[in-house]
Parts: structure tokens; C-alpha cells; sequence
């Protein structure tokens, strides 16, 4: 086993918490599906959002799939001129046997523009 990690993306339509919570939670569990990625193997993940979204803080979203025991750190992407808005990306670090490039990266709601390089 090596700790490994996976990147994701996704795309919100409005600051919405309700948004947020459905968007950030989609991106999670496919994250972990498509990479046979169980909750106990989670060592860590970072969220980032871009400076327009404040209406809720994406790691609650993981919090609700019942990732309680995970340590969670949520922190403002750079606010760069012409970057897409509306974004949250995750850093998820997790043991698995995969090897560096068996790691499928996800990009959901129109994500895949920020990485079309990673995204499949």
C-alpha cells in the first residue's frame, strides 16, 4: 500500500450551500468509486473553492458522507484574473495499491476545462 493522491473538480451554477453540499458530495463518492477507494483508506483531503463561493465550506459536504474521522482542511483557491468561477477542487490522499497512473482524476459539472490533460 502507498498513499496516493487524487485530484477532482466540479462546478457550481450559483453560491448556493445546497449547491455546494450535492456537488461536492457527487464529486467525492465518484472519486472513491472510480478508484476503489474505501472511506478507512482516506488519509486525507484538501478543498479548495474559488474566492465567489462563501455560502457553505465544501468539506462539510464530506462530513455528510460520514467522512467524520478524516482530517478535513477547506482553503480559498488563488483568485486569478480570467480563472473559472464557481470552482471546488479536492486533493484527496488515500492508500491504495493503484499504481501513480492507474489514478483516474474526476472532473464533473464542466470541471474537465480546468484539467484536460487529467481529465477522462
Amino acid at each position: 500500500m502507498r498513499v496516493r493522491g487524487f485530484r477532482g473538480a466540479t462546478l457550481l451554477a450559483a453560491d448556493d450551500s445546497a449547491e455546494m453540499a450535492d456537488a461536492v458530495g457527487e464529486l467525492l463518492r465518484e472519486m472513491m468509486l472510480r478508484n476503489d477507494v474505501e472511506s478507512d483508506a482516506i488519509v486525507s483531503i484538501v478543498f479548495t473553492a474559488t474566492p465567489d463561493l462563501h455560502s457553505a465550506f465544501p468539506a462539510a459536504a464530506a462530513r455528510s458522507l460520514g467522512l467524520t474521522d478524516v482530517p478535513l482542511l477547506c482553503a480559498q483557491e488563488i483568485d486569478v484574473t480570467g480563472a473559472v468561477p464557481r470552482a471546488v477542487r479536492i486533493l484527496m490522499h488515500a492508500e491504495t495499491e493503484r499504481a501513480r497512473g492507474d489514478i483516474e482524476h474526476v472532473y464533473l459539472r464542466g470541471a474537465d476545462v480546468l484539467r484536460q490533460d487529467l481529465a477522462r
